[in-house]
């Protein structure tokens, strides 16, 4: 599983999830880049607006995050991920934000990888 920016070029036979809470700004709904939205894949708006991306808090964002996951509000969209990782799909994890390895997206990728419940 990789992770990346939506902005990134496309890599053939790679299965997009744009794991977003939010639709970025400036892309269409039908926009190739994007693929699947699992928006529920995300974290809750509380535990984002919280971690703000303040490197001070990533620790505990982590922590937070993956605790997260294992509720019920996240259990559709991890198992709709694990499907595809379990059919042997190339899945490129995607976020519009900059920083992608102070996102939230390396830890879904790891809950994911490491079959997290």
């Amino acid at each position: 599983m990789r992770t990346g920016r939506l902005y990134d070029d496309l890599v053939d036979g790679t299965s997009r999830v744009l794991v977003d809470r939010l639709w970025p700004r400036g892309v269409r709904r039908d926009d190739p880049r994007v693929g699947l939205w699992l928006k529920d894949a995300a974290p809750s708006d509380e535990l984002r607006h919280w971690y703000g991306h303040d490197a001070a808090r990533h620790e505990e964002f982590v922590r937070r995050y993956t605790a997260e996951l294992q509720d019920d509000a996240h259990a559709e969209a991890v198992r709709r991920l694990r499907e595809l990782v379990d059919a042997g799909e190339d899945v490129e994890l995607v976020t519009a934000t900059t920083d992608v390895a102070a996102s939230h997206v390396p830890v879904l990728a790891a809950f994911v990888e490491g079959g997290g419940s």
